[in-house]
């Protein structure tokens, strides 16, 4: 991750709210910096002395263009029960106020390693690939542990009664998809028949989804798994949607095995059900890989076009909007 220079007025209200929330009058920051990834929120790395210690913490907070819309405060509260049951995930330190003119919060900062292509190509993360994917399986049972009515999690999304998190979220997107898109594809169409053809039956199994549990939002160092980040699109659901999402090809990275670049779709069922997370449908996860790909193209639309429309001049986005044909190109080799 690479780092950019804080604006000064960032410095000077973030040490306020820090001597608010402490209690600390004294409490300062120094080596604020902000780090590189992350198109719907910044992410900036900090070390605070208040409480006559100093804590390594890490800041997420809004960014200016707002891609999906999310809560702070209920990811925080997730990071909370996370926590509680026992997942590797960030602790949280403090929730904001408005100090920072938008919602965000404060995390304890873990030093490890999120690049895939580190992860698929350095020899000191050997033992990593080994170890990640059964890592992975076990992580995905505590998570999907997680109660849906634990405190702070009211808001969370759900499937409305009788309909379930397959029929959901293929609805969502495909209204989305109808909303933004700005061309025809017909490999999308052609995926929307099959999955509505294929849509597996109404389970009653409605667990805490992650909702972007793959390479990239998992923090590694090498002896594995060090932390499950970014929580922000979590929901209730079917738990196979997280079973799926992590082979989707994109998150491989290039690497040449299904779950994510480095596993075996077998070995991350066989950690997941040793480990009391119940019996894997191969067959349901694979309609959920083949909506993940679908939902990766169409969230590509979605980032290509903040920035065809004049929200953003990132490049990142634009880049991301070229990727649409990526996924067409997966679905059509997934449905032939």
């Amino acid at each position: 991750m690479t780092p950019s220079g804080p604006p000064d007025e960032l410095t000077g209200r973030l040490e306020a709210f820090l001597r608010r929330a402490s209690g600390d009058s004294g409490a300062r920051i120094a080596n604020l910096r902000r780090l590189t990834g992350g198109a719907s929120r910044e992410t900036w790395s900090l070390d605070a002395t208040f409480g006559e210690a100093t804590h390594p913490l890490i800041l997420q907070r809004e960014a200016h263009v707002a891609l999906t819309p999310s809560s702070r405060l209920l990811e925080y509260r997730l990071l909370e029960a996370a926590r509680a049951a026992g997942v590797p995930s960030p602790e949280p330190v403090f929730f904001g106020d408005d100090s920072l003119g938008g919602e965000f919060f404060l995390v304890c900062r873990v030093e490890g390693e999120t690049l895939p292509r580190r992860l698929l190509r350095d020899d000191a993360y050997a033992r990593t690939r080994e170890v990640l994917t059964p890592q992975l399986g076990a992580i995905l049972t505590k998570i999907h542990a997680i109660p849906l009515d634990a405190p702070g999690l009211e808001a969370l999304p759900s499937p409305p009664d009788g309909i379930s998190g397959a029929e959901h979220e293929l609805n969502r997107f495909e209204q989305t998809f109808r909303a933004i898109a700005p061309e025809p594809h017909p490999a999308f169409e052609l995926a929307f028949r099959w999955l509505r053809a294929h849509m597996p039956p109404v389970s009653e199994r409605r667990t805490l989804v992650h909702g972007d549990f793959r390479m990239g939002n998992v923090l590694f160092d090498t002896e594995g798994v060090q932390l499950v980040l970014d929580w922000e699109i979590s929901h209730a659901g079917d738990p196979m949607e997280d079973m799926a999402w992590i082979s989707v090809r994109s998150w491989r990275f290039g690497g040449d095995k299904p779950v994510g670049g480095v596993g075996e779709r077998k070995d991350l069922f066989t950690a997941y059900e040793a480990a009391g997370g119940g019996a894997v449908d191969p067959e349901r996860v694979r309609w959920w890989e083949i909506f993940g790909n679908l939902r990766w193209g169409i969230i590509c639309i979605g980032q290509g076009r903040v920035y065809l429309d004049g929200r953003s001049n990132s490049v990142e986005l634009a880049s991301i909007g070229r990727r649409t044909a990526e996924t067409e190109w997966e679905l059509l080799s997934l449905i032939e």
